[in-house]
């Protein structure tokens, strides 16, 4: 589940409030263990879920690095290439 997670700092354009707030409801799926709390855990599930992508805004907000920001196509593009090669190509209806 957490393999959903990315990276979100040093991205040109910057990450947005949706790619937080996912980040941030990704990381309470994984520690609750819940897809989808019940009734009488859904509001601490998002009250912490608020919580987290506060705190991620915050960090990402205040980390520095002399680093050139990273292009979103070119490490999405990395990230197929990666993919190909360890799965292979999908797609070929002739296998």
């Amino acid at each position: 589940m957490c393999r959903n997670i990315r990276t979100l700092f040093n991205f040109e354009p910057p990450a947005t409030e949706l790619e937080i707030r996912d980040a941030a409801l990704q990381f309470v799926r994984k520690l609750s263990g819940f897809n989808l709390p019940s009734k009488a855990n859904e509001a601490a599930f998002d009250r912490a879920v608020a919580e987290i992508a506060a705190s991620a805004r915050t960090l990402i907000a205040e980390l520095v690095t002399t680093a050139e920001p990273r292009d979103r196509e070119i490490e999405a593009a990395k990230a197929r290439a990666r993919s190909a090669e360890r799965f292979g190509t999908r797609g070929d209806a002739s296998a």
